[in-house]
């Protein structure tokens, strides 16, 4: 594995929470629901029916794109996508192809998290977002395939990464990162087990050649060689550099509803390619699934390339126009790294805010809860964070209910007064320097006192308490 680097991008798929379809009236709430019975002429593709774009979709897709730093097309269309699948009614999916709603935007990741074993800061670029009609399913029952078009027609949002990822693990915080910012737009529930937030890699592999080795080699230090590796790989300008040409190939992996298989997928995938080019074969461009059971992919179909798709305008929607002023006025709400790094500044650890903002529920409750504190309470944001993470029963509280919790939480213990008085006066005697130094006028020895007292009281006494207690003690001596 070692002579070779994982190509990897990602095609997302976000199904939007719009109360009708892309392109007719029919309901977008499918699940559950009787096969076949949430359907018209529209999304059946009967003759005749003509499609109405679903404005909101529309909008909210421009929001994703912006949410994604993305640029807004002043001019966007949608255009006719041909292929033949027993799911696709009309013999052709309305998509977009050459005039997307968004292009060009990144996404930056946060490696200094729980979930990512090394730090810093990684930026992933977004190649596309565009708008497109779902598909219907395919129910696999036996030898017989049964299709159910209750899904046909539900607005779906594509993100489109450049192949950028060199290893699963990125991979990963990526998704759910995006996950995460998808679910605070409140365009999509992004449920992965109902299909609601469907992943599909790209993944081809590449030959370290013997020049680029000793390029990669420069510096021992791992941080450079991956520096360099990634400028290699990006260009220094941020697009792909000449030197380092992609794959003449790639595997596609469809509708993945897991990050874990998508790691998964990825790592037998890459393990399948590098074996095929160690025994001197090219792997096929196709299209695979994920066999979860089994932890292995198997081939599909033939890859198609854009041309097969036989693209043309929609003639029966006509382009879009997006004014600079309807742009400049979509309204991004604060986003998870910007909720983190706010956290931040109001004392929580980095991996308490980055916990409080992965849901956007548990969020919300700190969000108010916090609004509520009152400097007379004695009650900080660090108590309010420590108390939600760690209280499991605080969903069916109430704000109120909650915040008089963590009051109470917060009340300092019932604590022996003569246990008190003599830690105190021990803890003085044992610690003369830091006496001195007080006596001297250095504050932070106060300070240091204080914290030998809390930590020989295991956390039961006030530190306020503690502090004046202290400085009574402290001045009689003087």
């Amino acid at each position: 594995m070692d002579k070779y680097i994982p190509v990897i991008g990602l095609e997302i798929h976000v199904e939007l929470k719009t109360k009708s379809k892309m392109f007719c009236q029919c309901t977008a709430d499918y699940f559950g629901k009787e096969p076949n019975t949430n359907t018209c002429p529209v999304c059946l593709g009967m003759p005749g029916a003509l499609p109405v774009p679903n404005k909101k979709a529309i909008e909210w897709t421009a929001l994703i794109g912006r949410a994604l730093a993305c640029k807004i097309n002043r001019v966007s269309k949608f255009d006719r996508k041909h292929y033949f699948y027993p799911d696709l009614p009309k013999g052709y999916q309305i998509s977009q192809y050459d005039q997307p709603i968004a292009i060009r935007g990144s996404l930056k990741i946060t490696k200094s998290v729980p979930v990512h074993p090394a730090g810093g800061i990684k930026t992933f670029r977004i190649t596309r977002v565009h708008l497109e009609e779902d598909t219907g399913k395919l129910l696999h029952v036996g030898s017989d395939t049964l299709v159910d078009f209750n899904r046909s027609g539900v607005p779906l949002v594509e993100i489109v990464t450049e192949p950028d990822f060199d290893n699963t693990e990125d991979v990963k915080v990526f998704l759910e990162e995006l996950h995460t910012i998808i679910r605070y737009l409140g365009v999509s529930d992004a449920d992965m087990e109902k299909g609601s937030m469907r992943m599909e890699p790209n993944i081809s592999v590449k030959k370290i050649t013997s020049t680029k080795k000793q390029d990669t080699n420069i510096s021992q230090n791992s941080n450079d060689q991956q520096r360099f590796r990634t400028q290699l790989r990006q260009g220094y300008d941020g697009r792909a550099s000449q030197y380092d040409k992609l794959p003449n190939y790639k595997v596609e992996v469809k509708n993945i509803n897991s990050f874990n298989y998508v790691k998964k997928a990825i790592d037998y995938e890459i393990e399948r390619q590098v074996d095929l080019l160690e025994n001197g074969e090219t792997p096929m461009q196709e299209t695979r699934g994920y066999d979860e059971k089994k932890g292995i992919t198997y081939s599909q179909r033939s890859k198609e390339e854009a041309h097969d798709y036989r693209y043309f305008p929609e003639p029966d929607i006509p382009p879009m126009t997006f004014s600079k002023e309807y742009i400049e006025a979509i309204n991004i709400p604060e986003l998870p790294q910007e909720k983190v790094n706010k956290y931040v500044r109001l004392g929580l650890k980095i991996n308490d805010a980055f916990i409080i903002t992965r849901d956007k529920v548990l969020n919300d409750r700190f969000e108010k809860i916090i609004l509520k504190i009152k400097q007379q309470d004695n009650v900080k944001v660090t108590d309010v964070s420590n108390f939600i993470i760690n209280k499991k029963e605080t969903a069916s509280l109430t704000e109120e209910e909650l915040y008089r919790k963590i009051k109470e939480f917060r009340k300092p213990k019932e604590i022996d007064e003569k246990e008190f008085d003599t830690s105190i006066k021990r803890l003085i005697e044992v610690n003369k320097k830091a006496v001195e130094d007080y006596k001297k006028g250095k504050v932070n020895a106060l300070m240091f006192l204080v914290g030998q007292v809390m930590r020989e009281m295991k956390g039961k006494a006030d530190p306020k308490l503690v502090k004046d207690k202290l400085i009574q003690i402290l001045n009689s001596k003087s």
